[in-house]
């Protein structure tokens, strides 16, 4: 509709200087009061008819615009909620916020310019120049000398331009990494009297922000000055030249006047055009870095022929598995990992940090893809499975508790949207969780702030486990999941498991081997390689580094 009512205010715009002329040159010259009378009528019938299309037009292409926005913000959010980890690695989360913000609100003003100004300003051209051509040909002239010069400043600032603008779109990532970093990290910020630290690093990367604005907004600027000499310096040539023809009788004084309308319109059809390459200039680089993340292809996707797969039960198995982050094979996080887990069978995993404990149990949901190498689940490999089939089938609880705003129960109804009360009581008895629930004042009514700040590090991880607990999957995961809590809750978590949880094959990540000792295999894990399997009583026999472990800290609880 926007296109639709410009042409209808540019027709009435365009026709409004005729009957100036008209007036000039019939009414006012042979003193017809009727006759401008009438041509004023229609001059203010015309002008009201052109301001109505004209607030038509800006009303259509603020609606278009809007939703234009909403919808590539969706369209990119759905896109990051398929990507990966790897993919989400590539872009980093902060980027990624820029990208939904930013640029998408760059994209959205050069849209709603497009749909107005790429219309209006070549019909505008293309009539007024007609309109001027007709009325003296000699004096159109003008423009040719005109048009060279919009030409070459035009290309000359959009050549240097846009990668002033890239630069300063990779400046805003910086400033919004600071940002979240720093709101993430409060509690450490403040626990360690580092916020004149913090503020003079923000201060140094909101002023790298502004040298970026000002270095590429300095070159954009000059645009509107040589589009105004260039316009003004047309009128008075218009004047010198329309002033000679018009003393020697050979113009109309109403069609000077006429003329310089025309000559106005048709420069700022061509000041608009510039304006829109310029927009184009500034949103190209958020074009673009919008259209990374929409033709980024997720690097785990459903295999096309997985629609009826589903798991037998709850066995795992690592065929010859090596993983590298980076896809490098000289650089691997795992080295050629063969294990078989039963279903049913709780396992122990323990290894210094950087031992790749994490990265071996986040292969099974196919949080990552092996590099070599397989992982069968339930008697299929996890890349023949729908992702949703096989996530459904496997709970984890990450090393990052995370809980989302919302009450307690609407956190926990993430493992099962339908779960009843009952249900989530018995998971929350079971992780430990529903004696500390119960004490608040709303129980699982309890509203939960943002990442659930209002609750320690050990109720969170409770809540998580709880929360996985009511997915009753076959296979269950608890990276570190427990470090937060005492050693007797941590116990009765175990205990809990046990007596629940005796189908579900459990596999506990710890650093206590406290938390470990009870499982029926533990495996030690040294730089990406299983070093050691074997339970409780036959490492410490047999293995120096479970045994090591354990004396360390058998010594640290005796002292």
């Amino acid at each position: 509709m926007s296109p639709v009512a410009i042409i209808g205010e540019v027709a009435m715009e365009v026709a409004i200087p005729t009957v100036t002329a008209g007036i000039i040159d019939t009414g006012i010259r042979n003193g017809d009061i009727g006759y401008v009378a009438k041509m004023g009528v229609l001059m203010v019938a015309m002008a009201l008819f052109a301001l109505f299309c004209g607030a038509a037009a800006a009303r259509f292409s603020a609606v278009a615009a809007m939703g234009f926005a909403k919808n590539l913000r969706s369209a990119l959010f759905r896109r990051v909620q398929d990507f990966s980890f790897s993919n989400v690695d590539k872009f980093s989360t902060a980027s990624l916020t820029t990208r939904l913000t930013t640029d998408v609100t760059n994209i959205q003003n050069a849209f709603m310019m497009l749909i107005r100004g790429a219309i209006r300003s070549p019909i505008m051209l293309t009539m007024a120049t007609i309109m001027a051509v007709r009325m003296n040909a000699r004096l159109s002239l003008v423009f040719v000398a005109v048009i060279p010069v919009l030409g070459i400043a035009l290309f000359s600032i959009i050549s240097k331009a846009h990668p002033r603008f890239e630069n300063m779109l990779h400046r805003y990532d910086d400033m919004n990494a600071r940002v979240q970093e720093n709101l993430i990290g409060i509690r450490v910020v403040k626990a360690f009297a580092r916020e004149d630290y913090e503020k003079k690093r923000f201060t140094e990367n909101t002023d790298n922000v502004r040298k970026a604005q000002f270095f590429a907004e300095k070159l954009i600027i000059l645009n509107m000055p040589v589009m105004q000499f260039c316009m003004y310096g047309s009128i008075i040539a218009i004047l010198w030249f329309g002033g000679h023809m018009a003393v020697n009788g050979s113009l109309m004084v109403g069609v000077i006047s006429s003329f310089i309308i025309y000559v106005a319109q048709i420069l700022m059809s061509l000041m608009m055009l510039s304006m829109l390459f310029i927009m184009f200039v500034v949103s190209r680089a958020s074009l673009h870095r919008v259209y990374e993340v929409l033709s980024e292809e997720p690097s785990i996707k459903d295999a096309e022929d997985s629609g009826s797969i589903s798991a037998a039960d709850g066995s795992v198995s690592f065929r010859d598995v090596s993983f590298s982050y980076f896809g490098d094979m000289k650089n691997l996080a795992l080295d050629h990992i063969s294990l078989d887990i039963r279903s049913g069978e709780t396992i122990g995993i323990i290894g210094s940090t950087g031992s790749s404990k994490s990265t071996l149990v986040q292969l099974i949901p196919r949080l990552y893809d092996v590099t070599e190498g397989a992982v069968i689940v339930g008697g299929h490999d996890v890349r023949e499975y729908p992702l949703e089939t096989l996530r459904s089938q496997v709970a984890m609880v990450l090393q990052k508790n995370v809980l989302f705003s919302g009450t307690i129960k609407d956190n926990l109804r993430w493992g099962n949207e339908n779960a009843t009360d009952e249900e989530i009581r018995e998971a929350c008895e079971a992780a430990c969780a529903h004696e500390f629930v119960s004490s608040f004042p709303d129980g699982y009514d309890t509203y939960l702030g943002q990442g659930g700040v209002n609750v320690s590090g050990g109720q969170k991880q409770r809540l998580c486990i709880a929360r996985a607990l009511l997915k009753k999957p076959r296979i269950i995961i608890l990276d570190d999941s427990t470090s937060a809590v005492d050693t007797a809750t941590d116990s009765s978590i175990r205990r809990a498991f046990r007596e629940k949880l005796s189908e579900t094959t459990t596999i506990i990540i710890a650093q206590r081997i406290s938390s470990v000792q009870d499982a029926d295999r533990i495996i030690v894990m040294d730089d990406g390689k299983i070093v050691d399997i074997g339970t409780h009583d036959e490492l410490l026999r047999t293995s120096g580094i479970y045994r090591e472990v354990y004396e360390s800290q058998q010594k640290g609880a005796d002292e």
